[in-house]
């Protein structure tokens, strides 16, 4: 069995630009072993994915659900598994520092914090505090013999501020910080991904929106990482809802069967 601190090595070994590591985001133990079947070779949790199964809404769940969540399915599968820890559950650094000291001690290998305030009168903060949760978040994830991944997100995109000098002026700090991986969701562009690739010394991940290049166009600038984020969990809340609205409305079953249902049935199977 593969130890924790090989997982989380084996993770960041994973990120190479140019050849950019595919990591889907599950939102519970069986979506996770299905995507592990796929042949992925790493997995992130989802904030929002996972709080729609507990019919929340993003934002709304609490630290020590969000770590036992990520506890369940870093040990579901042999697979290293990072978790949205959303801001780190904390305003103070030191607490940020806490909430990665206890995502490693749930088995995972790598782990991602991000610089939003959860106000929507000033959503980020300040670059130089913005920098010492990270500087604290990264002290905890590499202080002892797991090497825990630390993620580092600026949240400008998604929350009404499209900057991208600033954006990146936050990621490299956020590296000189210590984070492992930048990430600044929301930026689709190409032109501005290949600036952000090249004004930073660490992988970039890129989270796959409408509108985002495909996967060679991100290879080609050079992005190290692509996750889904919850995309993959509305896919499915969503194919569930057509395939009630069918029953309800048509009274037929034309949501039953197909390749993908008999392939998880089979790996489901007792």
């Amino acid at each position: 069995m593969i130890t924790q601190a090989a997982k989380a090595a084996q993770f960041l070994a994973l990120h190479q630009a140019g050849e950019p590591l595919l990591l889907p985001n599950p939102w519970d133990l069986g979506s996770a072993r299905i995507l592990a079947s796929l042949g992925y070779q790493a997995l992130a949790t989802t904030s929002s994915g996972f709080a729609m199964t507990l019919g929340r809404p993003d934002g709304s769940v609490s630290r020590d659900e969000a770590l036992e969540h990520a506890r369940g399915i870093a040990a579901g599968t042999e697979l290293p598994v990072s978790a949205d820890l959303e801001g780190g559950f904390a305003d103070e650094p030191a607490g940020v520092a806490r909430t990665v000291e206890l995502a490693v001690r749930a088995g995972l290998a790598g782990c991602s914090v991000e610089d939003y305030t959860g106000s929507a009168a000033d959503p980020v903060y300040e670059i130089s505090r913005a920098a010492e949760r990270i500087a604290a978040a990264a002290e905890a994830a590499h202080r002892g013999d797991v090497r825990l991944v630390l993620t580092a997100r600026s949240e400008n995109y998604l929350h009404g501020r499209p900057d991208l000098a600033d954006t990146i002026t936050r990621l490299q700090a956020f590296a000189a910080a210590g984070a492992d991986v930048l990430y600044a969701p929301g930026l689709t562009e190409l032109a501005d991904i290949r600036q952000l690739v090249a004004s930073v010394d660490r992988p970039v991940n890129v989270l796959a929106v409408p509108g985002c290049p495909p996967v060679a166009e991100l290879a080609a600038a050079g992005v190290s990482r692509i996750s889904v984020g919850g995309a993959f969990s509305r896919v499915a809340y969503g194919a569930l809802a057509d395939a009630a609205a069918e029953l309800r409305d048509h009274g037929t079953y034309g949501y039953i069967g197909g390749s993908g249902q008999a392939a998880v049935r089979d790996l489901f199977a007792s």
